[in-house]
């Protein structure tokens, strides 16, 4: 420690010991404890305490009767597990200060335990010192594991859940030195600590209280996930029977709870490679659950790795059940797969789909998300039945609508239930569009995915027929409307494609014919995340098919162009940002066409350029604007024909405009086009770091003082220099790394410039920097010359500048004696100015 926070500690210390002293907050007693831990870390603990015997003062003090802080009394008791960690430092301290902390006689008697920050840093302060055999025996002895017991039910669940972390600590703690020289180890040979910890759990799974049972539960799981030595194959096969027993209980107690433990030791490795009866529990739990509760259970067990085969089926069948049980509903053959056959005649799935709309909904939501999940995985079953699944998902959406033909009472009454839910919608509109990223047998074939004429055929076409009549219906919600959308472009997107082509497939082309008018009618929709979800489904299909015949002729001959050019002067800035992208895409690829004035026949109104300027510069919403500078960033870079026409005109005006934007992300975005400009002025620069330049051979000083002029005509370095200084953090980063770009990038010939670094033009930027830098920037730069641009940046830190912008806000005084001075003046006991107040 050093000496100057050796002479603060004891004032501190003596602060904190007073009840009469304002407490400080709890950011800076996190901070005091943090440093604690770090000089612990480096250094004897017992050291400490000697040079420091206020810190033990401290400790002592606060065990005295009175009205102590909670927060003071918290910290004092994790400072105590702390220094305690080390066993020289525990041995120092466990005469009367630990049993007395950490005992009947401390905080557990008395009325601050009634703060659930005292609980929280008692268990805290164990769990630090619990690090070597002597903390194992303090801890049997002084009765503390019978208190973390009790704990496990406090009322705060951080309280809660820190106990149940802190036994399974000490649980392993103590088997720590037998895990490698007794693998075969009986219970009755275990330490004391974990003797008592697994007799409290084997008694919670004895009772009839589901709070006890689901504690015991969450032990044992984060033990089995966190511990992997022999011990815990032998605390598994003595437990195993315990938790099998849970299954004969109806209803299945803590089922939730009981799941994650079987998963939990289905991923240990010694566990799943032995042959203690896991999988037979496994299979056993499938069958004793509800749907419900089986459905997680089983999806686990479908993402194990090593997992036996009939284990994987059983699983599988119990997550396709109610699926299943929806396609019977409506009469419909589940196909020709196994394992949808074998899944539908499960009366409990057909009682819990009818039970009431909640469970209906909550079980289908829930099939859904975790087959969503399993569908990408390598380990999911083969072969997925593709088509019974699409079946499925259609069907859903289908009883939503109301439009499906229920065969039976079953699908009569799940349509009822089913009818206008938002959340089915979604989760099967989700569901749908993964489907089509299956690579199935009958989809790797070119044109056999539309063109088979038996089998998915059928399928795909009932695909886009629902998905185009949730985007017709005005009954659909915006969010469904969104997910609608998303599903139906990854349907377009995994349509197959003749080798050598990228255009749409024939039906696909029809399927788009029909959706633009659907697109027409979104983009007037009262509702502007509808109006939203349109312009954000065509960015997507002009991102990638904009330059293709079929998609070209179908857009340009519907009145979406028009629209959204419209939508540039929406009421919702979120709209107009989202037009402002779609039309500078569609610019980009030729299919936005400028119309011919009716007022002026013999010209041309003003361009989407004007235009996207005008919104730059007038615009209220940052939105909006941010949108515009990215397009216009894209559009220097592919060259568009808008700005190559006059490109120093083009900077010069948007670099003016985004210089004085209110919005920093407006000016970063201005930073990046510039940055753009100037590599291709400069010519690219192929380095991978834009500071680790390789020496180049000398450029003759008349070719770079050229280069250098378009630079300083549009005032990119009045802009780059000024954004320096910026208020904003992000922004003057992004110009610090765009002018040591253009200083690397200039280095090998900048000094055969004929230019005076004492020069009056020199001096009279400089001093204007130092002037922005200070605040005021009312003062322009004026035209600048190549020469003194070189000039300017080789005076300028900027690698100092950059290191000053990396560090944190509180870089200055951030030191633990600047915290120290801090709390101290808090409560006056520095003089006045003492204090780091940062």
């Amino acid at each position: 420690m050093d000496p100057e926070c050796s002479q603060l500690l004891p004032a501190l210390c003596a602060v904190l010991a007073d009840p009469r002293q304002p407490v400080a907050d709890d950011t800076c007693l996190e901070k005091l404890l943090d440093w604690f831990k770090t000089i612990t870390k480096a250094g004897s603990s017992l050291l400490l305490l000697q040079e420091n015997p206020c810190l033990v003062e401290l400790l002592c003090h606060v065990l005295k009767p009175q009205d102590l802080s909670s927060r003071v009394l918290s910290f004092s008791l994790r400072l105590a597990g702390v220094f305690a960690a080390q066993e020289d430092c525990f041995q120092y301290l466990q005469g009367e200060l630990l049993p007395r902390l950490f005992g009947e006689p401390g905080p557990l008697g008395g009325a601050a335990w009634t703060a659930p920050s005292v609980r929280s840093g008692w268990i805290q302060g164990l769990r630090s010192l619990a690090q070597h055999p002597s903390a194992l025996h303090f801890l049997a002895d002084c009765g503390a594991v019978d208190t973390i017991f009790s704990l496990q039910g406090d009322s705060s669940l951080f309280v809660a859940s820190a106990a149940g972390q802190l036994l399974v600590h000490i649980l392993g703690l103590s088997m720590q030195g037998l895990a490698e020289g007794h693998p075969s180890l009986q219970a009755g040979d275990w330490p004391v600590c974990a003797q008592k910890i697994v007799g409290h759990i084997e008694e919670s799974l004895h009772s009839t209280a589901v709070p006890q049972i689901t504690q015991a539960l969450n032990v044992l799981t984060t033990t089995f996930g966190h511990c992997h030595d022999p011990w815990t194959q032998v605390l598994w096969v003595r437990l195993s029977p315990l938790v099998g027993s849970l299954l004969e209980k109806d209803p299945v107690p803590a089922a939730h709870s009981l799941v994650d433990l079987l998963l939990s030791v289905a991923r240990s490795p010694g566990l799943s490679s032995s042959s203690c009866g896991l999988w037979e529990t496994l299979a056993q739990t499938l069958n004793h659950l509800s749907p419900t509760q089986a459905g997680p259970l089983a999806l686990g067990i479908l993402k194990l790795q090593d997992c036996p085969q009939v284990l994987r089926a059983q699983a599988f069948v119990i997550l396709l059940q109610p699926l299943a049980c929806v396609l019977k509903a409506t009469g419909q053959d589940p196909g020709p797969s196994d394992v949808l056959d074998s899944a539908t005649g499960d009366s409990l799935t057909v009682d819990a789909l009818l039970s009431s709309k909640a469970a209906c909904v909550g079980l289908l939501c829930r099939t859904l998300a975790h087959l969503e999940l399993l569908q990408p995985l390598p380990q999911r079953p083969c072969p997925w039945p593709q088509e019974p699944l699409l079946g499925a998902a259609v069907t859903l959406l289908q009883l939503c609508r109301g439009s499906a033909s229920p065969a039976s009472d079953v699908g009569r009454h799940l349509c009822a239930l089913l009818l206008g839910c938002v959340r089915v919608q979604r989760a099967a509109l989700d569901f749908l569009g993964t489907l089509s990223q299956e690579t199935g047998p009958w989809k790797g074939r070119v044109g056999s995915f539309f063109m088979s004429v038996s089998g998915p055929q059928e399928l795909v076409t009932e695909v886009f027929a629902v998905l185009l009549e949730y985007l017709r219906s005005p009954d659909s919600s915006p969010t469904v409307l969104k997910k609608a959308f998303q599903a139906t472009f990854r349907w377009l997107l995994s349509s197959p494609k003749t080798p050598g082509c990228c255009d749409l497939e024939p039906h696909a082309l029809l399927v788009l014919r029909e959706l633009l008018p659907v697109l027409q009618k979104r983009l007037c929709s009262p509702c502007w995340e509808v109006r939203d979800s349109g312009l954000e489904f065509l960015t997507q299909m002009t991102r990638h098919w904009g330059g293709q015949a079929g998609f070209r002729h179908a857009l340009l001959a519907s009145e979406v162009p028009k629209l959204t050019e419209q939508l540039l002067r929406d009421p919702e800035s979120y709209v107009r940002a989202s037009a402002v992208t779609v039309m500078g895409q569609l610019s980009s690829q030729g299919l936005h066409v400028t119309p011919v004035s009716p007022e002026h026949p013999g010209g041309q109104q003003k361009s989407l350029l004007v235009e996207l300027l005008h919104i730059l510069s007038t615009d209220s919403e940052g939105f909006p604007r941010r949108a515009v500078m990215q397009v216009f960033t894209q559009w220097l870079r592919d060259h568009h024909a808008d700005v190559a026409g006059d490109t120093e005109q083009f900077m010069a005006r948007v670099l003016q405009v985004a210089s004085q934007d209110l919005d920093w992300e407006v000016r970063a975005q201005g930073l990046e086009l510039a940055l753009v400009f100037l590599e291709q002025t400069l010519g690219q620069f192929h380095s991978h770091c834009p500071y680790a330049v390789t020496p180049p051979v000398a450029a003759p000083a008349g070719p770079l003082a050229q280069a250098l002029q378009p630079l300083c005509r549009v005032r990119l370095f009045e802009f780059a220099f000024r954004a320096l200084f910026d208020c904003d953090r992000p922004v003057a980063q992004k110009s610090c790394d765009l002018l040591l770009f253009l200083r690397a990038k200039t280095a090998s010939s900048s000094g055969s410039l004929q230019e005076s670094r004492s020069g009056p033009d020199v001096a009279s930027v400089e001093a204007a920097l130092q002037r922005w830098q200070a605040g005021d920037q009312g003062q322009p730069l004026g035209d600048l010359e190549p020469e003194v641009v070189l000039a300017v940046l080789r005076s300028v830190d900027l690698e100092g500048l950059r290191g000053a912008l990396a560090e944190g806000s509180d870089h200055m005084e951030k030191s633990p004696q600047s915290l120290l001075q801090d709390m101290l003046a808090t409560v006056g006991v520095l003089g006045e100015n003492e204090a780091d107040c940062y």
